[in-house]
């Protein structure tokens, strides 16, 4: 881990005590990012504080998302440019089982 972005969005997320934080390096795998952050929080509130603590503070240090995706839903996507966060609810993250579709492409 590399980035020293990637270091300033883990240690956030960790902050805020996301469940079952996960890193993949998607390099090899997309064109449009170098790193996808998986995480997961309790219920809808918990993961909007994840989100909110990653933007609050990135934001201090002038650094801004692209494009900041379902907020109001139980997957709230954050693009960073080569970074993209996601962040899910315990049970949505089993429906998509993201991590598992692009560490198996690896």
């Amino acid at each position: 881990m590399e980035n020293e972005l990637l270091k300033k969005i883990v240690k956030l997320l960790e902050d805020k005590k996301a469940i079952d934080l996960k890193t993949i390096d998607v390099k090899e795998t997309l064109a449009l990012a170098d790193y996808f952050v998986i995480a997961s929080g309790t219920v809808e509130t918990h993961i909007k504080a994840l989100a909110d603590n990653v933007e609050t503070e990135l934001k201090k240090e002038e650094i801004y998302p692209n494009k900041i995706e379902g907020y109001n839903t139980e997957w709230i996507l954050m693009d960073y440019g080569d970074i993209v966060v996601h962040i899910f609810t315990r049970q949505e993250r089993q429906n998509y089982k993201l991590e598992e579709l692009y560490e198996r492409n690896k």
